[in-house]
């Protein structure tokens, strides 16, 4: 880990990391909870959730223009509001939505895998996988850059592959009929609440551009790269969700997707291609849900040894050898398996898509507030980007105190006392430093 460089990464291995993550996590995992809150209308959720994601882009890739670094996210928010409590929190705030969102792959590996054989999706036998997997994860991380960019740039056309096979099937089996695909009349309990909240998983499964900025450190060029990375990123995976997401409708009505919402994809290729397509898409799934573990603990290990490396997170090895990059691994490691252990896929992503649209809404109001003309930001953007994302975060949180207020509080909660613990962190060092200058 210690061994990361600057032009490590190319422009594809950058785009292969953000795309790993939100298409490991992004369909597979969200594409059920999406068709959930917003009925026949999901497919246009996933398109109107890239729209949202594009008006957030647009400040990291100004940033990223201006401040190209390893710490991402991070140094942004550093960058926006100084070394302080609200940087320290905001970055932290993205940490953990990236832990949760690595415990949604896990689960969502462990759902899929099962998948093969005839045991519930309820079993022991979820977390069990999901464990395993980010031990694997964990392994890979810890033998350096170049594997990662490897491994991760195969799995993408593999899993981008495999997915336009199964989404060009799908809607084959349909006669190609889009009409099969998109709604044409509403029906059961929704409204435009439960819409509006539906884009809060959208947008998650979009937040893996992000990833790219926390790696711009070590892209080629990265002034020009990351932004095309993202660009770029964000594309390819609208495509596919969209494909996706038409070719699942076609196949199954919501309430057969509700009902097998962990694993809708694996549920929706029966119909058209039996059990060779089950295999098909359990595979596909698993070839995902490797890469987007993968390349998330790459970047939120870099993004969190930075922070401690400024001195705005607390820091002990507890004995550990090595560099602190392994120690931060060995933490986010750790943080994940217990969420994946104990909790299931609706509450982990509720949890991640609080996290991450509250942090977007901190960095987008840094930018605004402080750093609109240093990076000549254009300020209507910036604007209806913290706009939609408040809506959609107001919606979601109405739609979850009434149906599973456990996941709010608690999430709010976690976000009290990080924001606590920093503030009294970085006063106490503050204290320290004072007392060893005098």
């Amino acid at each position: 880990m210690n061994n990361y460089k600057k032009n490590s990464l190319t422009l594809s291995g950058a785009i292969s990391l953000g795309t790993g993550v939100m298409i490991g996590a992004g369909i597979f995992a969200l594409l059920g909870q999406v068709a959930e809150l917003a009925g026949e209308f999901f497919p246009y959720a996933f398109l109107v959730g890239a729209i949202i994601s594009g008006f957030s882009a647009y400040a990291y890739i100004k940033m990223s223009n201006a401040y190209p670094s390893a710490g991402g996210i991070a140094m942004y928010l550093k960058n926006a509001y100084g070394p302080g409590t609200i940087t320290a929190s905001g970055s932290l705030l993205m940490a953990f939505s990236m832990v949760i969102g690595e415990s949604l792959v896990a689960r969502t590996f462990g759902t899929y895998t099962l998948q093969l054989f005839d045991i519930s999706e309820k079993s022991v036998w979820v977390p069990i996988l999901g464990v395993l997997l980010l031990i694997v994860a964990f392994l890979v991380n810890i033998s350096g850059n170049k594997v990662i960019g490897r491994s991760s740039l195969v799995m993408a056309i593999i899993k981008i592959g495999g997915l336009a096979i199964f989404a060009i099937g799908g809607l084959w089996a349909a006669g190609f009929s889009i009409d099969e695909a998109l709604p044409t009349n509403v029906s059961g309990n929704y409204n435009a609440t439960s819409y509006i909240a539906a884009l809060a998983f959208t947008i998650l499964a979009y937040k893996g551009f992000t990833t790219i900025t926390n790696s711009g450190g070590e892209i080629i060029n990265p002034n020009k790269n990351v932004g095309r990375a993202i660009m770029i990123s964000l594309f390819i995976c609208t495509l596919v969700y969209l494909l996706v997401a038409l070719a699942v409708s076609a196949n199954l009505t919501i309430p057969e997707i509700i009902a097998a919402k962990d694993f809708s994809l694996a549920e929706a290729s029966k119909p058209t291609f039996g059990q060779y397509g089950l295999w098909f898409t359990v595979a596909i799934a698993i070839v995902a849900t490797i890469s987007g573990v993968i390349a998330s603990i790459f970047a939120v290990s870099r993004m969190t040894a930075m922070l401690t490396e400024a001195q705005l997170i607390p820091h002990k090895h507890f004995g550990m050898p090595g560099s602190l990059q392994k120690h931060m691994l060995v933490y986010i490691v750790v943080i994940a398996i217990t969420l994946t252990a104990f909790f299931d896929l609706s509450r982990i992503a509720s949890l991640g898509a609080i996290f991450y649209l509250t942090m977007d809404i901190i960095l987008q109001w840094g930018v605004l507030k402080n750093l609109r003309k240093e990076i000549n930001a254009n300020v209507p953007i910036i604007i209806a980007a913290i706009s939609f994302d408040l809506i959609v975060l107001g919606a979601f949180i109405w739609i979850k105190v009434s149906s599973d207020l456990f996941v709010v509080l608690i999430t709010g909660v976690i976000m009290l006392l990080i924001f606590a613990g920093e503030k009294w962190f970085l006063q106490n060092s503050q204290t320290q430093k004072n007392i060893k200058q005098s």
